[in-house]
């Protein structure tokens, strides 16, 4: 008959901790239960038993873990939740779990997850306000991510228009809730970081419960917006919810309208403050001049230039020059930088689809899509179109399609 294998007691522990080590499972677990036999030593660490019922568990909560972990006063008879690894303690020969946090036992594991998530993107650094970037004085693209169809894309468009009129705005449209949502947000965001010219994003959606916002607490879309390389507004739900899209974006935004605010500057406030710099600019050089002035006269009148009279008008004369040509280098420098100006905020008004719209065109798409219909084909009789006016949109049904004809023609 086979010799059966002896194990010493280190080979059969080490055998059952490598089993304990290799599922995932038991690597980060969370498991309710109430403190008993707790006991600090002098080493600063805590060991205490969970139960319930019917078991027990032995814990130990190290000293440096507690420092990153919560910080509730456990104390006998304290039901809570801890997370943690279960491991064989080998030279007791038992099984415990080695605490990371501890929760007290009425938070949900909804809020737990949450917080476990929040503390470690904290630790990394994706919350630091060094790393908040200053928003662009004028974009050149005004990028927003949000749903195509709700109320935030209009509050948006309206406050950005009365600010800048014709100030550019690209919609990458995303689902803001549901389980389609993270996905969706981070790849309107990485669109809208290729597109040229786009030099600030607002991101965000209107409110409602912790459930219709838990997109905007996805890791992945927290890490989206970190990794943008283009500054972020995040507008998310009502000024009292905070998620951590708001943490992470370089701007929080209470409503969506505010955050239209703070990416499109007041196109006559920026007027005024190259009117205001100029003036100021001028009087700086008109001061400079009446200095000089001034040192020229006292100059004049001391005994050692009374003897020269004629170089004191030669310099005076050269002075008058100076000042004649550093009046035309300002006004010629004002006016370049006024022409500059004007022609950006022609091109910027010139590239917006709205002068197009107020000259009675009209754009026809499908409800909830971004690109527009340019054949009849495209849709058949008793479709839903939307049309979207210089001012408003309509929400139509096709009736009948004619020009099928034409299209196959240019399509040839």
């Amino acid at each position: 008959m086979p010799v059966p294998k002896v194990l010493a007691v280190r080979e059969l522990t080490a055998y059952l901790q490598r089993l304990l080590a290799n599922d995932g499972r038991l690597a980060n677990l969370w498991v309710r239960g109430e403190v008993s036999n707790l006991r600090q030593p002098a080493s600063g660490h805590l060991y205490f038993t969970l139960k319930d019922q019917t078991a027990a568990l032995r814990c130990v909560f190290f000293q440096g873990r507690r420092r990153l972990g919560s910080n509730i006063n456990l104390k006998d008879g304290l039901e809570i939740i801890a997370r943690g690894q279960v491991a064989i303690y080998p030279r007791d020969g038992v099984y415990q779990l080695y605490v990371a946090e501890v929760f007290p036992a009425g938070v949900g594991l909804t809020s737990l997850a949450l917080q476990e998530l929040t503390a470690r993107l904290e630790r990394e650094g994706l919350f630091a306000p060094e790393r908040k970037r200053a928003l662009p004085l004028l974009p050149r693209r005004v990028g927003i991510v949000t749903s195509a169809s709700g109320a935030v894309l209009r509050d948006i468009i309206t406050v950005s228009q009365r600010r800048f009129p014709g100030i550019d705005l690209v919609l990458a449209p995303a689902a803001v809730q549901g389980e389609a949502a993270p996905a969706e947000l981070v790849k309107a965001l990485e669109l809208l970081a290729r597109q040229p010219g786009v030099e600030v994003i607002i991101i965000g959606r209107g409110g409602g419960s912790a459930e219709d916002l838990s997109a905007f607490n996805n890791e992945a879309v927290v890490r989206a917006i970190f990794g943008c390389p283009v500054p972020v507004i995040a507008a998310v739900g009502h000024e009292t919810d905070l998620t951590l899209a708001d943490r992470v974006a370089d701007r929080r935004a209470p409503t969506p309208s505010a955050a239209a605010e703070m990416a499109v500057p007041v196109k006559a406030e920026l007027e005024q403050r190259l009117l205001s710099l100029a003036i100021r600019a001028r009087r700086a050089v008109e001061h400079r001049i009446k200095l000089a002035r001034a040192q020229l006269e006292r100059l004049s009148q001391s005994r050692g230039m009374t003897r020269l009279p004629q170089e004191i008008y030669y310099r005076q004369q050269y002075l008058d020059g100076l000042e004649q040509r550093l009046r035309q280098a300002w006004q010629q420098r004002l006016t370049e930088r006024q022409q500059a100006f004007q022609h950006l905020v022609a091109r910027l008004e010139a590239a917006s689809p709205l002068v197009i719209l107020n000259r009675g065109y009209a754009v026809c798409r499908r409800p909830g899509e971004a690109n527009p219909l340019r054949c009849s084909r495209e849709v058949a009789p008793g479709d839903r179109v939307e049309v979207v006016l210089y001012r408003g949109c309509l929400y139509c049904r096709v009736e009948e399609c004619n020009g099928g004809k034409i299209c196959q023609q240019q399509e040839n």
